[in-house]
């Protein structure tokens, strides 16, 4: 991307870009608590015809500011290390990980449930920032996955049933969504195609 000529870095894209997704996550959320969380119910809900709109927009809402203020800093983080090795290809792994984390929701959490929160992005993120550097066999991607797990690792215990109220059905399959995308996005993918495929760019 140019902007007057002068090429701009991919960490400030991708810096900007996380940045203006999480203000429009806070944006939403002073909407929704001025329709007095009215918005809520457009999540995911399993199984239902209603529930499908949900996995377009469960992950831009949020069950109050506190919800929304334990993702913030890790969607930051994450998100920006996600895009900052490539703006279009963290893009890509970020639909990816959008779209198997609301199926997966969809399909196998419980019925009248209904899941809302950018927490499947952050597990999303996070395994796909450590899963990336193996696939793509890059000494320096597995040592920022390596620091990145010993950072966030913690929050993986978020994938198992426990806490009342949690949608660890959305950490899971966010999770899955992340290692997929760092499978199907890889360099490495990329380069075994092109020595299948002659005259592949």
């Amino acid at each position: 991307m140019e902007i007057r000529g002068r090429e701009i870095p991919v960490w400030v894209q991708a810096a900007a870009t996380i940045g203006v997704f999480t203000a429009l996550l806070w944006v939403i959320e002073i909407v929704d608590a001025a329709m007095d969380h009215r918005l809520d119910q457009y999540g995911v809900q399993p199984r239902s015809d209603e529930g499908l709109l949900g996995i377009l927009l469960a992950p831009l809402l949020h069950g109050g500011w506190d919800h929304l203020s334990a993702n913030s800093g890790p969607l930051l983080v994450l998100g920006f290390l996600t895009l900052a090795a490539g703006l279009l290809r963290g893009l890509a792994a970020a639909a990816v990980i959008w779209v198997v984390g609301g199926v997966g929701v969809w399909l196998v959490a419980g019925s009248n449930t209904n899941h809302i929160g950018a927490s499947g992005l952050v597990f999303g993120f996070l395994v796909y920032v450590v899963v990336r550097g193996v696939v793509n066999r890059r000494f320096w991607e597995i040592a920022l996955g390596a620091v990145v797990l010993f950072i966030y690792g913690g929050i993986l215990w978020g994938v198992l049933p426990g806490q009342p109220g949690v949608s660890w059905q959305g950490h899971l399959f966010g999770a899955i969504g992340g290692a997929i995308a760092a499978v199907v996005v890889s360099h490495r993918r990329d380069e075994v195609l092109r020595g299948l495929v002659p005259g592949r760019d």
